[in-house]
């Protein structure tokens, strides 16, 4: 069977899936809506977090942003497992006992006050709404190849999917779709990297055979890989990091707390029945999330390999890189850069007039690799690679299966949808629970509160993708961006309402405003305008990265310094919370069947 014709069959497969399960778990009440009825067992909840969890960003994304950045890139492994493994430890229990569906009915009740639950959504909705751009980024790049489409095409197909199995399915339909798409996604990415780490290594475990010596050499894989990329005049793949030491660092804190903070995973732990439930759930989930992101490490770097030696022939012979027979014959290149040069996200310019393709930094301060590119007649690099097609392109340049670069396809849709369902789901439940029912109309009967939320979610997936269409970076720099707003805005909310039972309303609703302004205004200033191009004000903070080298992705943990300062301040000038709000603090952070719970001391 043709490759086009596997690749429709394995996505069409996986869609009738998903749609299937939608419609065979349709939500009928409110409760099943918003929560799936509370009755998931912790094994499936665990899956869907997993695939909540693992968006275009972590399918599609990251391993490219890792082959990118090389060292560098780990700290998105570090910051969304850390942060993973705070929101289990410190927040999902409490909020679970707490017994709200969302996060900001969490706030309102907390902080006592409407006008808190109102800037808890607003916060939410710029952070939901941001990472969506990110998915629709990822959807369109996995539609656009294989579909053969335009990316704005296909990101209106995108649109299309995901309206339909999250407004019929409500969370109880997303559930059972996300345990179907977390299975075809980490078997996407897991198949194609075991049979490429066999072929380089002749390890069965790609975890393993990053670490192992290539077959048939002596050489160790990252050696290999090091020796090639500083040859061409790339920076080392093991030791270059992301800016500054400083930088990496805020970076991964901004990925970890805004991690903690995200509605829509949080919203995952008032699906399971028990408190005890919620926090197994998170322990499954730590498993079913370690499989994909042990596993992208190994695949950023076996991708690069790969890509390098498909263009540079001595790559695997041996020899001179800057031999003219090394680079290869631009009309004998291979079919899979020919169909990723359709989508536009892989393009070749021949600058010498060579008929070759010749590949390496030609920005590069390595004066030895200046030389020998002059030396040999390279007039600068010919060959662009969008971050976002590595893991997608990653079977087609190993020459794997048909099959499987189908297989690929479906889970690349799979990561983005799935995320995509959450999302909305998190938007629509702010929209029509938090403002509509909680405060503009509390009257209102629950056929009109679930038509509003499928409203909100129509409204959103429109607004998704238009800003998809024009996104302001890679689908991982974007989510990036989605993480610093909840980092500076949701996060400080949450623990304070948790941790300090004197923390009052005036405090926190100064800190969420506060956190996700100065956030909003660094960001903007780099990016444009609620992200439209051209809009950019950076004359007026001082030029790019102004804040101590700090780039916009990684300056939430900044705002979130700056959210729960400003808290503590108006907290000292203003009256203390009620007692009842005080004493309902300590009693949802000591243990049920605690001797100070049932009056003893």
């Amino acid at each position: 069977m043709e490759l086009q014709t596997t690749i429709y069959l394995i996505v069409g497969l996986s869609f009738a899936l998903y749609i299937g399960i939608a419609i065979w778990a349709r939500a009928g009440s409110t409760s099943e809506f918003y929560s799936a009825g509370g009755s998931v067992h912790p094994v499936v909840n665990g899956m869907a977090i997993g695939a909540d969890w693992m968006s275009a960003a972590s399918f599609i994304s990251m391993a490219g942003m890792i082959a990118n950045m090389g060292y560098g890139g780990a700290l998105f492994l570090m910051g969304w497992t850390g942060g993973y493994v705070l929101l289990a430890m410190l927040l999902a229990p409490y909020l679970r006992k707490f017994g709200k569906f969302t996060v900001p009915q969490f706030i309102g009740d907390r902080f006592y006050s409407k006008g808190a639950a109102v800037i808890a959504v607003m916060c939410l909705l710029t952070a939901s709404l941001t990472y969506i751009i990110g998915q629709m980024t990822g959807v369109g790049v996995a539609f656009s190849r294989f579909l053969g489409v335009s990316s704005e095409t296909g990101i209106y197909v995108g649109m299309g999917i995901v309206f339909l199995y999250a407004v019929f399915g409500g969370m109880k339909g997303i559930t059972y779709t996300q345990v179907a798409q977390y299975v075809v996604l980490i078997l996407a990415y897991t198949v194609p990297a075991i049979f490429i780490s066999l072929h380089l290594t002749g390890n069965f475990l790609p975890q393993i055979g990053l670490g192992g010596t290539m077959t048939g050499t002596d050489m160790s894989l990252l050696a290999k890989l090091d020796s090639v990329v500083t040859d061409l005049g790339f920076g080392k793949y093991t030791t270059t990091t992301a800016g500054s030491t400083l930088n990496m660092f805020v970076y991964t804190m901004s990925l970890m707390i805004g991690t903690a903070g995200l509605p829509h995973v949080i919203m995952r732990f008032f699906t399971v029945p028990t408190v005890k439930d919620a926090r197994s759930s998170a322990g499954w989930a730590l498993v079913f999330i370690a499989i994909l992101y042990t596993t992208a490490p190994a695949v950023a770097a076996m991708a690069k390999l790969n890509l390098h030696a498909t263009v540079n022939t001595a790559v695997v012979k041996g020899g001179d890189l800057y031999a003219p027979e090394a680079s290869i014959l631009a009309e004998t290149r291979p079919d899979w850069m020919k169909r990723w040069e359709k989508t536009g996200l892989l393009k070749f310019a021949d600058k010498n007039g060579d008929g070759r393709i010749q590949y390496y930094n030609d920005k590069t301060k390595n004066p030895e690799a200046k030389a020998k590119a002059e030396a040999a007649g390279w007039k600068g690099n010919e060959l662009t690679v969008n971050a976002d097609i590595i893991v997608l392109a990653n079977p087609e340049i190993a020459l794997l299966p048909n099959w499987v670069i189908g297989l690929v396809a479906a889970g690349g849709l799979a990561a983005a949808l799935s995320t995509a369902a959450g999302l909305l789901m998190a938007i629509s439940s702010a929209v029509s629970h938090d403002l509509i029912k909680g405060i503009f109309a509390p009257e209102i009967s629950e056929k009109g509160e679930l038509m509003a939320g499928k409203i909100a979610m129509a409204g959103a997936i429109v607004v998704a993708g238009y800003l998809g269409l024009n996104p302001p970076g890679f689908a991982a720099g974007t989510v990036a961006l989605a993480f610093g707003i909840a980092a500076s805005s949701l996060f400080p909310a949450i623990m304070m309402g948790i941790f300090s039972k004197k923390m009052n309303k005036e405090g926190a609703m100064a800190g969420m405003l506060a956190g996700l302004f100065i956030t909003l205004f660094y960001v903007f200033a780099h990016k444009g305008l609620f992200f439209i191009k051209g809009t950019e004000y950076l004359g007026l903070i001082g030029g790019p990265n102004p804040f101590f080298g700090i780039t916009p992705e990684a300056f939430g943990a900044i705002g979130a310094l700056v959210n729960f300062a400003v808290a503590f301040l108006v907290d000292k000038v203003t009256p203390e919370p009620p007692e009842h709000i005080q004493h309902m603090v300590e009693a949802v952070r000591v243990p049920r069947g605690s001797k100070l719970v049932n009056g003893a001391h």
